[in-house]
This record gives C-alpha cells, sequence and structure tokens, in this order.
C-alpha cells in the first residue's frame, strides 16, 4: 500500500504534462462531485429555515458547485503538482477569471431571484418578471466581462468610449423598442401591475398577466389563450386591475320580478339564497352580508340587484350559475313570479 502511495505521489511531483493534466481534471472533477453535494445539503437546509421556496436557492446557486469545483481543482494543481512557472501563471490567470465569473453568477442569480420574488404574485408558477431579469443578467454579466478583461491587462476604457457611440445610434434607431422596454420596467416597478395580476384593459381585453418581456406584455385570458400587448400600451392604457388592492370584489346580479309579488317576501327570500350561497360555494366570501336593491318599477316589473362577493374576479361566471339555478328553484317553490318577456 505504502508503495503504491510512494508512486502516485512521485509520479504527481515529477512526472510528464499528460500526468499533470490528467490530475488537473481529476481534481476538478472531484471537486465538483464533492460541492454539489455540499450544495444540495445547503439548499434543503435554506429552504426550511427560511421562507424562501426551494427553486430560488436552486437559482440563487446555479452553476455555483461546477464554477466552485474548478476553483478547487485550480488551487489543488497548483499547491500539490511541481509545475513550471509559466504554467502556474496561466493558472492564476485563469483562477482570477473564474472568481470573477462566479462572483458575477452569483449576483446575477441573487438579485433575479429576489426580483421574481417581489414582484410575481406568491403561488403563480407561470408568472415571470423576464424583463427585468434580462436587463439585470445582462448588466451584471457585462460588468464581470469588463473586469475579466481589466484582470487580463486589456483597456477597457476604448471598449467603454464604443459602447456609449454605439448605445445612442441604437437608441435613435430603436426608439419603439427603448419606449417598449422602459414602459415595462416603469409598470413593474411602479407595482401598478404585479405578475399574477388580472386586468382587464379599455380596449376589452381582459385576463391574467404572465410574462412582461422587454417588449410585450403577455395576457393569458379565461380560455388559455394568449393576448400580447405591447409595453408602452399598458403604461398609457386605462386599465382596470382586479387584484389591486385585494383580489375579492363585489359582483351584482340582475333579476327582474312582476307587480304581483310581495317586495319583503321577495327581499328575505333573496337573501336567504344569496346567504345558502355565499356560505357553501368554494368561490363565495364566506361572513360577507348580500344586499338586495330595488332600483327601477319598469314597464312590465320592478328590477332589482343581488350583491354578492367573491373571492376573485375569474370566479364570477360560476358563482352566478350557481347562484342563478338556486334562486330559479327557489323561486318556483315559493311562488314568486320572475319577469319572462317576449319581445
Amino acid at each position: 500500500m505504502d508503495y503504491i502511495v510512494n508512486t502516485f505521489t512521485y509520479e504527481l511531483e515529477h512526472g510528464g504534462p499528460h500526468v499533470h493534466f490528467l490530475a488537473f481534471i481529476l481534481f476538478i472533477i472531484i471537486g465538483i462531485a464533492i460541492l454539489h453535494g455540499v450544495f444540495r445539503g445547503v439548499i434543503e437546509v435554506l429552504s426550511r429555515v427560511t421562507k424562501v421556496p426551494r427553486d430560488s436557492w436552486r437559482n440563487v446557486f446555479r452553476f455555483m458547485p461546477t464554477l466552485l469545483g474548478i476553483l478547487l481543482g485550480i488551487r489543488l494543481t497548483k499547491d500539490i503538482l511541481n509545475l513550471p512557472d509559466f504554467v502556474q501563471h496561466i493558472l492564476s490567470y485563469h483562477y482570477h477569471s473564474v472568481v470573477i465569473i462566479t462572483v458575477t453568477f452569483f449576483c446575477a442569480h441573487t438579485v433575479s431571484s429576489f426580483l421574481k420574488d417581489k414582484l410575481s404574485k406568491s403561488g403563480d408558477k407561470a408568472a415571470t418578471t423576464s424583463i427585468l431579469t434580462t436587463v439585470v443578467d445582462l448588466c451584471v454579466y457585462l460588468m464581470g466581462v469588463l473586469f475579466i478583461l481589466s484582470s487580463y491587462g486589456i483597456s477597457i476604457s476604448p471598449l467603454l468610449t464604443a459602447l456609449g457611440a454605439g448605445g445612442l445610434a441604437s437608441a435613435l434607431a430603436l426608439q419603439d423598442t427603448l419606449a417598449n422596454l422602459f414602459s415595462g420596467i416603469t409598470t413593474l416597478v411602479s407595482k401598478q401591475v404585479h405578475m399574477g395580476d388580472y386586468i382587464r384593459l379599455a380596449s376589452g381585453e381582459a385576463g391574467r398577466v404572465v410574462d412582461m418581456n422587454w417588449r410585450n406584455t403577455t395576457i393569458r385570458t379565461a380560455t388559455g389563450n394568449m393576448v400580447i400587448v405591447p409595453n408602452k400600451s399598458i403604461a398609457t392604457a386605462t386599465l382596470t386591475n382586479y387584484e389591486q388592492p385585494l383580489a375579492e370584489c363585489t359582483i351584482s346580479i340582475p333579476l327582474t320580478i312582476t307587480y304581483d309579488n310581495d317586495l319583503q317576501h321577495v327581499e328575505d327570500v333573496t337573501l336567504g339564497v344569496a346567504r345558502h350561497i355565499l356560505d357553501h360555494s368554494e368561490y363565495g366570501v364566506t361572513g360577507f352580508e348580500p344586499l338586495v336593491r330595488y332600483d327601477q318599477m319598469g314597464e312590465y316589473g320592478i328590477s332589482f340587484k343581488v350583491v354578492l362577493r367573491i373571492r376573485n374576479i375569474v370566479d364570477e361566471a360560476v358563482l352566478k350559475h350557481q347562484f342563478i339555478k338556486r334562486i330559479y328553484t327557489t323561486y318556483k317553490k315559493e311562488n314568486i313570479q320572475l319577469l319572462i318577456r317576449h319581445d
């Protein structure tokens, strides 16, 4: 056993380039394997002791085991192997570059995860804030590239000058694109619209916001279709956000009865049905006191509205369906005459 260990040690110290290269690859593979296990345990612990979900921690530490494993492999190679000075110099350069890359990825993933957590509605995994995460990632990655170039002794001042001039030319050529970009960022930062909110535009489009990228906002309608709206249209449009400040909202259901009904009896029966629906339907708000309001004496009958409260605007059609079925059956039992017009 001692002979094998001594032989292995001698080969590592005095072996040729092929031995050193194989040892370098072996160190990296071992480092990556060990750190993958370590980070898996760290993510499990953090997801239990914090309110941050497991997927968010996975996004924060994405690529970290691989990058840190490479750093560990380079460090072990430099410390254990007897390498020429020029090889040590090359490894040192690459070590610093991988450190910058690691910090860059960690910062980008941390900020993007924070933005997704703050700007997306909890529980709606389909909603994404790709506009902000993309912009932040690009900015952080660009800074990382500039630091890497600087670490290799490459002057970044001419590059920054070129980027400034190119940015000005691009701004003039891409005015509409930039208008959509900044409109989307402004909408999200101002928190007028969150990812996952159910909105209705003045033009009639309605649905849940599932994504806002650098150009468009994607709205998923109740039928599952996608409506694509330019960001600047969202920023300038008159819209109704059914999730702000609360997702709960009141609805009114119009009914009309004939003149030969007892109005108090109609009100009592209607309120009884409304309370039953709100208490037994998963879409109604339990504890809300429904209302009946007579509002018009028409040519053929008396019109009134029944006011109910629902958990979410998307539940309106289902709750109306349940209420109308029950109110129709109850009115027949109570001999309450609904107005039936024959136009």
